[in-house]
């Protein structure tokens, strides 16, 4: 009886993601900081990594895996990827079924003048402590509602203009009153080590190409090196220079798939000086060689 209710309640939602998948995988909308998802097939376990974002899913489910912990996630349950961290992600859905799904990016500018604006009375605990850097949340009456007028405005370039970045702002603050709010909270706390792994981690997206050194990075976040790798690790289950090797690999295979460039091409730009240790570490990470992708192939959502 409570599935009966649990889908028609997210009627609404699937059918102003359909309208807006006009392919599978992600799909941009008219606002840069959305985009829908849909998936008509199950996908094995494959490592992934998304942008610091929500992810709501309004049918099908998904499974993913960061370090020990297994997060379920599906049209009851909505994810809050705090930090961009590489993880397994196993996708359940079928052509009957498919996985219908948005992605709101998480803007931290935004994020933080809605917690000076809630003027929260300081929380000690988010200073001091490391939240999870992907956890789920309940899909409850508020969220939902908000999600579905942010979908409504984007089925109107219009509307998407005028409307949407205030839409964006409302999804932002719902999750703000919602069970997860701490990990939120955290990643705008200035003084917090969360926060400043989050400025290292998007300093990393930008400049993944780069040669960079746990020294420099520990510098830009403001702290000794020894703290840095302490953190970062206990943020995202990866030492630094792990993380990069993984962001890079990953990088690389959205090259492979989706533009059509030739291997050694793509071992450069994502800062590979050789293409056969490029090669040798891409084989490890996904057991198959770069040169075995095959062009336009669908990437796994």
């Amino acid at each position: 009886m409570h599935l009966t209710h649990h889908v028609d309640a997210n009627a609404p939602l699937c059918a102003l993601i359909r309208a807006l998948a006009s392919r599978p995988g992600f799909v941009a909308t008219h606002l840069p900081q959305v985009q829908v998802l849909s998936w008509d097939h199950y996908v094995a376990s494959s490592p992934q990594i998304y942008e610091p974002s929500l992810i709501i899913l309004a049918q099908g489910s998904k499974l993913a895996r960061l370090g020990p912990r297994t997060l379920e996630y599906g049209a009851g349950h909505y994810l809050i990827q705090a930090l961009s961290v590489p993880f397994m992600c196993e996708t359940f859905a079928t052509a009957q079924a498919p996985m219908l799904g948005v992605a709101v990016d998480i803007d931290r500018a935004v994020l933080g003048e809605l917690v000076q604006s809630m003027a929260l009375p300081p929380d000690p605990a988010v200073q001091v402590q490391t939240p999870q850097s992907m956890s789920s949340a309940a899909l409850d009456a508020a969220m939902r509602a908000s999600v579905e007028r942010l979908l409504e405005c984007l089925q109107d370039p219009m509307d998407a203009k005028v409307l949407g970045p205030t839409r964006v702002r409302e999804v932002l603050y719902t999750a703000l009153r919602g069970p997860q709010a701490g990990v939120l909270r955290a990643l705008v706390e200035q003084q917090g080590h969360f926060a400043r792994i989050g400025s290292a981690l998007a300093y990393l997206r930008e400049h993944y190409a780069e040669p960079l050194s746990v020294e420099a990075l520990a510098s830009r976040a403001n702290m000794s090196v020894s703290t840095f790798h302490d953190h970062f690790k206990r943020c995202t289950e990866l030492a630094p220079m792990q993380y990069l090797k993984r962001l890079r690999l990953l990088k690389a295979q959205q090259m492979l798939i989706g533009e059509r460039l030739g291997v050694a091409q793509v071992a450069h730009r994502v800062g590979y000086q050789s293409t056969s240790q490029f090669s040798r570490e891409y084989k490890r990470q996904f057991a198959r060689s770069p040169g075995d992708e095959l062009p336009y192939q669908s990437l796994p959502v």
